[in-house]
């Protein structure tokens, strides 16, 4: 019998949230995979930090956030919850130190000056290397062929633990394909680094295809929190 409900969380998320594991057990079933070799991440993006502290009575215990001004309040609102943060949005090097005094994941190391500043701050963080999938430099992510090398600059530094690749799905392109292709570079990637083998794929709209290439950290929003308020 599933617990209780504490009467205070929003029915509407409460039922988004059941909804979702709901979808991720499925996808999980149908890949022949276990529902525990996959961390549902919360993104919380623009939403108060009420809402996390709803999403922590349901038994989120993995929130991701994608701008420091909005995080760091948040986190130091709710450091009585045994939280793990996640930062998933383009990192400014200036802003290493400041992140990595709440978040303990990067999902968006893509530049050897980011590793640098992440591993002077002496904090121990887990890190996954973010991959362009499409022909725009401009999108965030290293490109495919600087992987290894950008792995070899993690792999210099004790402090910091590689976990894998991260990728968004181009508009443009099956989403399953995409997350083919991120599947293949994981594999490159554990020719340097056997043991970084967790891959960060997986959105609200493109989960179910990204838990069929071998995610293993999905990182959901809307589709749990709801509209998102109006950026600030």
């Amino acid at each position: 019998m599933a617990a209780e409900q504490p009467s205070t969380v929003d029915p509407g998320l409460v039922a988004r949230h059941a909804a979702v594991e709901a979808g991720v057990a499925e996808a999980c079933r149908a890949a022949g995979r276990a529902r525990d070799e996959v961390t549902l991440i919360v993104v919380t993006k623009f939403h108060p930090a009420s809402l996390i502290r709803d999403l922590a009575a349901l038994g989120v215990h993995d929130v991701g956030e994608n701008r420091h001004q909005d995080a760091a309040p948040k986190a130091a609102e709710l450091a009585d919850l045994p939280l793990t943060w996640h930062f998933v949005g383009q990192l400014q090097s200036n802003k290493a130190r400041a992140v990595a005094e709440y978040a303990r994941v990067i999902h968006s190391v893509d530049r050897d000056s980011l590793v640098t500043a992440l591993a002077r701050t002496g904090r121990p963080l887990d890190v996954f290397l973010e991959v362009n999938l499409t022909d725009d430099p401009g999108r965030g992510g290293a490109e495919p062929g600087a992987l290894l090398p950008l792995a070899e600059r993690v792999l210099e530094h004790p402090a910091l633990t590689l976990r894998g690749v991260m990728a968004v799905a181009p508009i443009d392109e099956d989403a399953r394909a995409a997350f083919a292709r991120l599947r293949g570079l994981s594999e490159r990637l554990r020719t340097v680094a056997p043991h970084a083998a967790a891959i960060s794929a997986g959105m609200s709209g493109d989960y179910a295809e990204a838990i069929a290439e071998g995610a293993t950290h999905l990182r959901i929003g809307a589709a749990i929190t709801g509209k998102r308020p109006e950026r600030p």
